[in-house]
């Protein structure tokens, strides 16, 4: 059975954005710009991506 992934790319820099999205950015592990981390695919992982969409690249691994 093949899992996804999710590649993540900060994009864009957090300085101007709000605490709560600072917080989720570091919940995630994206701590600077151009930063890639690559997670399983999960509702959380998911619902933490929707908040700060606008500052990321995301694009789905099959493994």
């Amino acid at each position: 059975m093949a899992t996804t992934d999710l590649k993540l790319t900060l994009r864009k820099s957090a300085i101007g954005s709000t605490a709560k999205i600072r917080q989720t950015l570091t919940g995630l592990g994206l701590t600077r710009t151009n930063k890639t981390i690559v997670r399983k695919d999960t509702p959380e992982l998911r619902g933490m991506v929707a908040k700060v969409r606008h500052l990321l690249d995301v694009e789905e691994i099959q493994c």
